[in-house]
């Protein structure tokens, strides 16, 4: 099977089109660097190691520390795909981080685009 371009892509490239999607919105790369590592397992210092060297998509999410079991919740339609259907394994990644994006730029919670159950009020 042939690889898709976006394969060889750097994150980097494509990094400022996710932070410039969500400060259209009011949001902020903070809330950007918080959704890929949440999904990744990344930290805000392995992250921009990441984004210095360029590593293309495949290798950012073969290389991950720990790709965030939840990320199995996400569901819905990226660009008409449903990100759940699709098979390749580094193109659902793809769209699985896209699907987070889109969610930021539409102003949800934090917690449900992290698929966080919401905080109990706590008992008095």
């Amino acid at each position: 099977m042939t690889k898709h371009r976006i394969h060889a892509m750097a994150v980097a490239s494509v990094y400022p089109a996710y932070v410039a999607k969500a400060a259209k919105k009011g949001r902020s790369k903070a809330e950007v660097d918080t959704i890929i590592c949440w999904l990744t397992g990344h930290s805000e210092a392995t992250l921009q190691e990441q984004l210095d060297k360029r590593v293309d998509f495949e290798s950012f999410f073969e290389q991950a520390p720990r790709m965030n079991p939840a990320r199995a919740l996400i569901t819905g339609t990226v660009c008409g795909v449903r990100v759940e259907a699709v098979e390749e394994p580094v193109m659902r990644e793809i769209r699985y981080l896209d699907k987070l994006i889109d969610e930021l730029a539409k102003d949800r919670p934090m917690e449900k685009i992290l698929r966080q159950e919401p905080a109990a009020p706590a008992s008095t």
